[in-house]
């Protein structure tokens, strides 16, 4: 299921939530929304599930335009949002089976896509116990479930591991590999650049409404990337370094950008042999995407609360 964002633009009264965002989402791939709170990624998945109507500009989903074809479309989507959408003193199942007939399943079509929900999210031993008697990652676990029950073609999930312990966080991750290699459409938003470089193949970097850049992991590295040279160590200053490169002062120690990273290495550490002076560390680096992130906008992917 391919989805083309056509310049997409959306307020709230005077806030401009989002402002023309145009992207495209491959069938069949996991495509990662990266971005601080507050930046605009759930208005936008919020938009592509139907949830919101009023905005600006297209979305079209396998050539079809959802807000002519919302019902049809909304069929084929399962949505997964921030918030944990069950019933807490029901039990797993009688929540998964609340859901499914919602979703117009019955009868033995619905005991067993219960069924294999459960095994899908690892709980099939728990699926008695009571929501509230649940882990946060195990609700978690439960609610993806939810959104799976009618065997979706595009999975939208918003910020699904928030708050989740590492075992939920491995179930997760391999949930989203099996989905994907069997076909699912998956748009997954996080403020956490690990698992988007993890789990997806092409992701938008998203600031304040606006879509900063986009692409696959590797073409955006190759196009914000710099070579350079870290280096820390005691009563070492950017004066020391300064005829090397250009150098910023990061994670306690100083980075210098260079196009021959290794022959500054070589450089740096008879330089500061012949000082003696103590070098803690000293490494070629490359650029993550949170530095990419934090050239293009001036701010961390975590600098903002929603």
């Amino acid at each position: 299921m391919e989805i083309k964002i056509e310049k997409v633009s959306k307020t709230f009264g005077k806030k401009q939530a989002l402002e023309d965002i145009s992207l495209t989402i491959p069938s069949q791939s996991c495509y990662g929304l990266l971005g601080p709170n507050g930046a605009g990624k759930s208005t936008l998945m919020k938009i592509i599930t139907g949830v919101i109507l009023d905005y600006s500009g297209d979305v079209v989903v396998d050539n079809q335009k959802l807000n002519r074809n919302l019902p049809a479309i909304q069929r084929k989507i399962g949505y997964v949002s921030q918030e944990i959408s069950l019933e807490p003193t029901l039990s797993a199942q009688d929540n998964l089976m609340f859901f499914g007939r919602m979703y117009g399943l019955s009868g033995s079509t619905l005991k067993e896509r219960v069924a294999q929900v459960l095994a899908q999210v690892g709980l099939t031993n728990r699926r008695k116990d009571l929501i509230h008697t649940y882990s946060g990652g195990m609700k978690r676990r439960i609610n993806i479930g939810v959104a799976l029950l009618h065997q979706p073609e595009l999975l939208i999930m918003d910020e699904p591991t928030v708050g989740v312990d590492p075992q939920s966080r491995n179930y997760i991750f391999e949930l989203i590999r099996s989905l994907k290699a069997s076909g699912t459409t998956i748009i997954y938003s996080s403020h956490y650049m690990e698992e988007i470089q993890t789990l997806c193949d092409e992701l938008a970097l998203i600031d304040e409404g606006q879509v900063v850049e986009a692409g696959s992991l590797t073409a955006i590295r190759k196009r914000h990337t710099k070579s350079s040279v870290f280096v820390k160590g005691a009563d070492l200053s950017a004066d020391n370094l300064a005829q090397y490169g250009l150098v910023h002062e990061q994670k306690g120690g100083f980075t210098v950008e260079t196009e021959t990273p290794l022959q500054t290495l070589q450089q740096i550490s008879s330089a500061l042999q012949t000082s003696n002076l103590v070098v803690e560390q000293l490494e070629i680096s490359q650029s993550n995407l949170e530095d990419i992130f934090l050239s293009l906008t001036g701010s961390s992917l975590r600098d903002h609360n929603e």
